[in-house]
């Protein structure tokens, strides 16, 4: 059984009350099994395990790192960097919860967010598929969400007065009505940018983010493949 050692820096220090803890865990384990039994193990934590920053051997980790004997394993908040509000990036399989999303991005300064979340649709009209029976979304998963990650600071960048960031994906297989996508940025008012944020995070999504749909339906299935090619380095 191998064992790694958790390290915890900053808030994650101050709320277990350690700088490190060793861990014994099932062969084949991940990144995403430390963090569950973080979960169970500091409640008090609470939701802010989502934003933690993972660093295995001190390079940025994904959840599905896979993890050996006497790995160190580091658990911090973004790093440093002003007046930044929190950032919320996942790609997950479960259903989006608006409501819980938009709270982890809510603080005493809020007051303002704008939401974008696309839905399967069930009849495209001019499509080339008119009915969609179901979507199936696959997505390279480690590297979705660090460009999801470059993409909140390059909404921090444009629009600086933008407080939190919401960026979840959702994979596997979705049917009409279901939310597949949420982009949500909050800040202190209506003009602090959050409308135009929100809308670039969609579209820039779009561009460079390794996310696919196969379209299923009574006629037939096909991925759909978009046209902007990123380049090098973007």
């Amino acid at each position: 059984m191998p064992q790694v050692k958790v390290l915890f820096f900053a808030t994650y220090r101050e709320k277990t009350g350690l700088r490190e803890l060793p861990l014994d865990l099932p062969p084949g384990a991940t990144v995403q099994e430390v963090l569950r039994v973080l979960e169970e193990r500091f409640p008090e934590v609470g939701s802010g395990w989502s934003n933690a920053l993972v660093a295995v051997n001190q390079n940025y980790a994904a959840p599905e790192t896979p993890l050996q004997e006497g790995d160190e394993v580091a658990f911090f908040p973004p790093v440093s960097g002003g007046a930044q509000g929190p950032t919320v990036i996942h790609i997950t399989q479960e259903a989006l919860d608006l409501d819980e999303l938009i709270a982890q991005i809510v603080t005493p300064r809020t007051g303002a967010v704008c939401l974008f979340t696309g839905i399967v649709r069930g009849e495209t009209p001019q499509g080339e598929f008119p009915q969609t029976a179901y979507l199936e979304y696959e997505a390279y998963i480690p590297m979705a969400e660090a460009k999801m990650r470059q993409i909140a600071e390059e909404i921090r960048q444009r629009w600086p007065a933008v407080e939190g960031i919401v960026m979840v994906q959702r994979i596997g297989r979705l049917y009409p009505g279901t939310p597949t996508v949420l982009i949500a940025c909050s800040g202190g008012h209506r003009d602090s940018g959050v409308f135009e944020a929100a809308r670039y995070g969609i579209d820039r999504l779009k561009e460079i983010v390794p996310v696919w749909k196969k379209e299923v339906g009574p006629q037939g299935e096909t991925w759909v493949e978009g046209h902007y090619r990123p380049a090098p380095g973007e």
